[in-house]
């Protein structure tokens, strides 16, 4: 049997604050949120896994949806002393609603980033694909023109950097790539078709919307089911940037985050 309990795990504030469970979007990994915990929250006991698949997790199959909610009340057996507020972004999100919806008692309230969710099948298959066909970088500066002329253009070069000296790694084939599976991550792009899945009505929720993202990850549909849902508890951000939204807008996250812990 897998151990589900696996994944590693950075922790940063003191225990006994209150107490965040931050969740990375897919290809990335925990330290991501090191900065923000450090500057603009360190009043907080944050809990930030690398989800399967991914960093210095386990990088073992199942890699569906299921699993990883499994990984995350695992994960908030061995770390949190009740029930946290969750800071997701994108493919993160989908798992904090997940687990919001199977596990409320555990959920004090959800900060959204830009959240991947309910998205078109005939585009996650596309993207799949082209992961399969093309999983890797020649070297590290194919790696980082990637990245400079994607989602990552706006963010600051300091902190493009010190991802490439937590999270990019050689491989076997002379080529290099994250500190990823692969499997984990094509297995993802089919996850983020699976039909909408929201929080309990009582759920204080923040939205935000990286609103140059084109398709939006945000879809109407989604929005709007959430509205309908949520009622007055859902605050909805619309943010003018690209989708790495911690990266580069943290100061405006921790506003939202401190509105509810």
């Amino acid at each position: 049997m897998v151990d589900v309990s696996a994944l590693n795990t950075y922790l940063y504030g003191d225990a006994g604050s209150p107490e965040i469970l931050a969740l990375h979007g897919l290809t990335g990994h925990g330290r991501r949120w090191q900065a923000m915990a450090e500057r603009q929250l360190p009043d907080a006991r944050w809990i930030a896994p690398d989800l399967r698949g991914h960093g210095h997790s386990t990088f073992a199959p199942p890699w569906n949806i299921d699993t990883h909610v499994s990984d995350l009340e695992a994960t908030l057996d061995d770390h949190a002393s009740g029930p946290v507020l969750i800071l997701a972004h994108s493919f993160g999100a989908l798992l904090a609603l997940h687990l919001a919806a199977q596990a409320p008692e555990r959920v004090r309230g959800l900060v959204l980033l830009d959240p991947a969710v309910g998205l078109d099948p005939t585009l996650m298959q596309r993207i799949a694909e082209l992961t399969i066909g093309s999983p890797d970088y020649t070297d590290a500066a194919e790696a980082r023109s990637e990245k400079v002329h994607g989602a990552w253009g706006e963010v600051d070069t300091a902190v493009l950097d010190e991802e490439f000296t937590e999270h990019l790694v050689p491989l076997g084939n002379g080529r290099v790539n994250w500190r990823l599976s692969t499997a984990a991550v094509v297995t993802a792009w089919g996850e983020l078709a699976r039909p909408l899945v929201l929080p309990p009505p009582s759920t204080p929720t923040v939205l935000v919307q990286a609103m140059k993202v084109q398709p939006p990850y945000v879809t109407d549909e989604f929005r709007a089911a959430l509205t309908a849902h949520l009622g007055s508890n859902l605050t909805y951000v619309p943010f003018d940037c690209d989708h790495m939204v911690p990266q580069v807008r943290p100061d405006a996250v921790a506003d939202l985050v401190r509105q509810l812990l």
